[in-house]
């Protein structure tokens, strides 16, 4: 027999291994870790809006600690869940806690979404956020200055449709936010998480919160949320 595999055989290997999809039903969905890996390593000091209105709108990375942008490979794959679960997109209401470079807000803005607000207590964040809204003419975005956790008593229970969440990984933000999301999300709304960690389902069925889809990218796990239905 020959020394290596046929050259049609490594070829069908190489396309096996690059296509990876997500699931389209309500299973946990995953993608290729090492495209996402990638995406994550490229994305610190770029970053673009990818879909709707707005599309290849650069969005500005300042240097300031803590700041990790999203990456745009994973944020195409977020949208694709959320569009996936929520069709149309005009009637929802969404919030980001930890707002950063506003790459979450405003690619749901960009998208239809009818509400947007952003939260943001760095100074410098909010005025690049400010700009940014001006320039883009985004008057469904609503920038809201000051600490989130504060911030997210003032609105009433089941407030919002989408929330997102990706504090700090060296923060302790991230499980008071996740209970604070749960009183704001809407029956049948999503809450997306970004963590240095797993998130544990056992901690997350305390705030009546179950996982619908996963990924990771290096060492950021992401996370759809939807809470129990009563």
């Amino acid at each position: 027999m020959g020394k290596g595999r046929s050259e049609s055989g490594l070829k069908g290997e190489k396309a096996a291994r690059k296509s990876h999809e997500i699931p389209g039903g309500p299973s946990r969905g995953s993608v290729t870790k090492r495209s996402l890996a990638n995406a994550t390593s490229r994305a610190k000091h770029r970053v673009r809006i990818i879909g709707g209105q707005w599309k290849r709108t650069p969005l500005p990375v300042a240097d300031s600690p803590g700041l990790r942008p999203t990456p745009d490979r994973v944020r195409e794959t977020l949208f694709n869940w959320i569009e996936h679960l929520v069709p149309a997109l005009d009637s929802v209401r969404g919030l980001d806690f930890f707002a950063g470079t506003g790459a979450l807000g405003f690619e749901l803005a960009s998208r239809g979404a009818r509400q947007v607000t952003l939260i943001e207590n760095n100074r410098a964040l909010v005025e690049q956020l400010s700009q940014t809204r001006r320039k883009l003419a985004a008057d469904q975005v609503e920038i809201v200055a000051g600490d989130a956790l504060a911030a997210a008593g003032r609105w009433p229970d089941a407030s919002f449709e989408i929330i997102f969440i990706d504090p700090p990984f060296d923060s302790l933000l991230l499980m008071p936010a996740l209970a604070a999301a749960a009183r704001l999300i809407t029956p049948g709304g999503l809450i997306y998480a970004e963590s240095g960690a797993a998130l544990d389902a056992t901690i997350l069925q305390r705030h009546r919160l179950q996982i619908v889809r996963t990924a990771r990218a290096g060492r950021v796990h992401c996370c759809l949320l939807v809470p129990y239905s009563a």
